[in-house]
């Protein structure tokens, strides 16, 4: 029996798969091209766009009997629960048990349990799940995904970050909010900012247009967050954070000349020793002459369009 890990599962579209896993590596240290991962560290699921599910295992073992005996030793506190087999989708090169058979195996261990099952509002949820000839049975933590509803806001760019994208990136910049400061100096309407807020980070905004710094307030507004946008070039914003995220400039609004992206980048560096650049076009040359270093990336796609993610240190 294995009681110190987390297994994780993971739904993304073929678009987000590399941006998926920046965001494994950046929560995790490490990533997978398969869609469950085991960690020793305890994720939220709801921080992530992808991820689907966290299972506390409490139990491994080679057959569904062995699990069937584990929780029946498991106490009566007088709480009830509910069981969800989490082979509802292939894992990795185990395959989707069907929805007769998933019953079937929730029934034969609640059956052997002590407390009271509950179908519609139990206080627990256990999981059970099969990877390859190992079963896994835990506590179940599931995403609801409630990041769905910043979607729409009051205020809206066509070309700003999607919620999903803007999401991942901010848990790229902070994977472990406790005791970290961030900045979103060009935040725009506060789309990154908007999820940082909601997920407790630690997030500043700044823009240097008066109108994006109003739209972003009455986006966080909006969500009844809370969380200070001031106005505003990058070159006047002072003290030191943890990390920071520019989402480069690029529309017809606030298109950003090569000197000006390079004076936006050499005027983070003071900022910051950690950096994660959105950006529609290569700036490699322009971290370096601005005295980063790039440390991990990926594409971001969205049908033929491409953002790149760059982190630097």
């Amino acid at each position: 029996m294995q009681t110190d890990r987390f297994l994780y599962t993971y739904v993304r579209q073929t678009d987000d798969h590399d941006l998926c896993r920046l965001e494994m590596r950046a929560l995790f240290g490490q990533d997978t091209t398969a869609n469950y991962l085991f960690s020793g560290r305890c994720i939220d699921p709801e921080r992530s766009p992808f991820m689907k599910e966290r299972l506390d295992v409490l139990a491994a073992a080679d057959s569904i009997e062995e699990i069937i005996r584990f929780a029946a030793t498991l106490p009566d506190d007088g709480t009830t629960f509910q069981i969800r087999c989490l082979n509802t989708m292939a894992l990795g090169e185990t395959e989707k048990i069907p929805h007769p058979e998933r019953r079937k195996i929730e029934r034969s261990i609640g059956l052997k349990m002590a407390a009271a099952a509950d179908l519609f509002s139990p206080d627990l949820l256990y999981g059970v799940v099969r990877i390859g000839d190992t079963f896994l049975f835990g506590s179940l933590t599931e995403n609801t995904a409630g990041w769905r509803n910043h979607i729409k806001k009051p205020e809206m760019y066509s070309t700003a970050l999607s919620t999903h994208v803007a999401r991942a990136v901010a848990n790229i910049a902070v994977p472990h909010p406790e005791g970290v400061r961030a900045i979103d100096p060009c935040c725009g309407i506060g789309n990154v900012l908007v999820e940082a807020r909601s997920m407790d980070i630690d997030m500043t905004g700044r823009d240097i247009n008066p109108l994006a710094v109003l739209g972003s307030r009455k986006n966080l507004e909006h969500f009844g967050l809370t969380g200070t946008v001031d106005v505003g070039p990058i070159e006047e914003a002072a003290g030191y954070y943890d990390a920071a995220v520019i989402d480069m400039p690029y529309n017809l609004y606030t298109h950003a000349t090569r000197e000006q992206q390079a004076s936006i980048l050499k005027a983070a560096r003071p900022l910051t020793d950690k950096l994660v650049l959105v950006t529609i076009e290569n700036m490699d040359d322009l971290l370096a002459d601005a005295g980063f270093t790039i440390t991990d990336r990926c594409i971001a796609r969205k049908a033929h369009f491409e953002r790149e993610v760059v982190v630097c240190e």
